[in-house]
């Protein structure tokens, strides 16, 4: 049998635009960047992979025929973008071609067989939790921007650590990332049901991975979250989305925190010291982002060079009773920090003029970063 159905554009679109950042990455299959669309009774499942991540996902439809296709997925979201109609037709013909009707326009697009699409990864039905969404979301922007890009030699870095904690009788959700030069470390209680999360003793998500976690969960208020040896599962009533986990080992990242000694805190407001490493990052070398944090009594010096342009020099006001300070730093890592943060005031602990930072905040409750000195 061939597909033929009718579906609302605002159903298809917001459908066909959840798959664009799977499907459109350049693969050697060719096929990867075509979206499965088959028929049920009543609507599609349009589904997309890049064989790390998968999604499939329900769209209402009226059914004609029943069949299945696969269609080039950037060409249909275009066609649908632009449509002037509500209401889009799809009616598949020979040799996995299909005819798109939308209004007074109409489209002979060039299909491929759906035997040739990966079959979508089985999950197991019964070890799913249900999540807030807002759980996750504070999770990932917390640590998002600091995991390592795809170049760096340490795999496990271009992923992020999950972990589960017990402590008394709460339960909490961590997220870690690391790029070798920064650490970020984000949790949140949870509800005891956590307990039931099937974790691997090393958990890693593929930074993509995390990628797509938090778009899934921005629209949705509730989802439900599986973890298996090699996926993730996440999933609502009409989507479902899986997540291929990494593999290996990560950091013992604790040691990292408790070198840190939390004494002769430096209090800054978080506002008017991002503003000022802004305004000193505009004249850092391009590479390295390089600047100094002088910092004696109540102030903090912020000082950069470029060879070709010049110098900048900024100065803040602090709390502040421990020994004088000359530290260099990424300007970049500080920055990408204090906007991931939303408190008032950042407390900051350096326990000497070659130790790594280490920031965070009561109003960021579960928040904290480590940033590596760098050489003058």
């Amino acid at each position: 049998m061939a597909l033929n159905c009718t579906v609302s554009k605002d159903d298809l679109l917001e459908g066909i635009n959840s798959l664009q950042n799977i499907t459109n990455k350049k693969g050697t299959l060719a096929i990867l960047a075509n979206v499965l669309i088959e028929s049920l009774e009543d609507g599609l499942y349009i589904t997309g992979t890049d064989l790390e991540i998968g999604m499939k996902t329900f769209v209402k439809a009226e059914i004609h025929g029943h069949g299945k296709i696969t269609l080039p997925s950037k060409k249909v979201f275009e066609i649908v973008r632009e449509s002037g109609s509500n209401a889009i037709s799809i009616e598949e013909t020979e040799n996995n071609w299909v005819i798109i009707n939308a209004g007074l326009s109409t489209y002979n697009l060039a299909g491929l067989a759906s035997d040739e699409f990966p079959e979508f990864p089985e999950y197991e039905e019964d070890t799913f939790v249900s999540f807030s969404g807002s759980v996750f979301l504070e999770l990932i922007d917390k640590v998002i921007y600091s995991i390592a890009g795809e170049q760096e030699n340490i795999y496990s870095l271009t992923s992020v650590l999950f972990e589960r904690e017990k402590r008394d009788d709460s339960y909490f959700l961590k997220m870690i990332s690391s790029d070798g030069h920064r650490l970020s470390i984000m949790e949140k209680e949870v509800p005891a049901d956590a307990e039931n999360l099937h974790l691997n003793p090393v958990t890693l998500i593929p930074k993509k991975g995390i990628q797509e976690f938090k778009k899934f969960c921005e629209n949705r208020e509730t989802l439900e979250v599986s973890f298996e040896k090699k996926q993730l599962v996440l999933r609502d009533g009409r989507t479902v989305m899986v997540i291929r986990l990494k593999q290996g080992e990560f950091p013992q990242y604790n040691a990292i925190v408790n070198a840190v000694q939390l004494t002769d805190c430096i209090e800054i407001k978080r506002i008017p010291f991002l503003e000022s490493l802004k305004r000193i990052n505009l004249f850092t070398e391009d590479i390295f982002h390089t600047i100094q944090f002088k910092i004696d009594n109540e102030k903090m010096i912020l000082s950069s060079n470029n060879v070709e342009l010049g110098n900048a020099k900024d100065e803040q006001t602090i709390s502040y009773a421990g020994n004088p300070l000359i530290l260099g730093f990424n300007c970049r890592y500080f920055i990408e920090t204090l906007q991931a943060m939303e408190c008032e005031s950042v407390q900051i602990f350096i326990n000497s003029n070659n130790s790594p930072c280490l920031m965070k905040s009561e109003q960021d409750a579960g928040f904290l970063s480590i940033i590596m000195p760098m050489q003058l």
